[in-house]
Order: C-alpha cells, then sequence, then structure tokens
C-alpha cells in the first residue's frame, strides 16, 4: 500500500484514481498521519433475485398494519 500527503493527493487525483481502478490502495497522510484510504469499490453486481423477494416476505411477516389501510397511512402523511 503506498502512502501520500494530502497535497499531493489533492493535486493528482485523477492519476490516483487511475492507480485504485487499476486495483491499488493508497493511504492518504496529512503531516505523516494517516487520514483515509482509497480503495476500489467492491462491486456485486449480482443480486440473486429469489433471495431478496425471501427477505421482503420475512420482513413482512414480522410488521402488521393493525387495521390500516396502505391508503389511510397515506392520506395521513399527507396532513
Amino acid at each position: 500500500m503506498d502512502k501520500i500527503g494530502a497535497y499531493e493527493a489533492k493535486t493528482h487525483l485523477p492519476r490516483l484514481l487511475d492507480r485504485v481502478a487499476a486495483g491499488e490502495q493508497i493511504t492518504i497522510t496529512r503531516h505523516g498521519v494517516p487520514v483515509a484510504v482509497l480503495q476500489p469499490v467492491q462491486n456485486d453486481k449480482h443480486v440473486d433475485a429469489a433471495a431478496v423477494i425471501q427477505k421482503l416476505r420475512q420482513f413482512r411477516k414480522k410488521r402488521k398494519l393493525n387495521g390500516l389501510s396502505v391508503k389511510d397511512m397515506i392520506e395521513k402523511g399527507r396532513k
């Protein structure tokens, strides 16, 4: 992991972002003290739709409207 000063990071940000996009991790320091880390984002683009639906169903089972309708709640929120 490379270390770079805050001023230099500000000056060369586009170049640093290219390095991070290529997989590097860079620590930004201020007066020699680490203050931030630039690192690649972990993209979890694949989402299991069936798992999301199952989680939503579990969430809904735990919540009760106690006789209220969604329309009633919307109207109450508008007042």
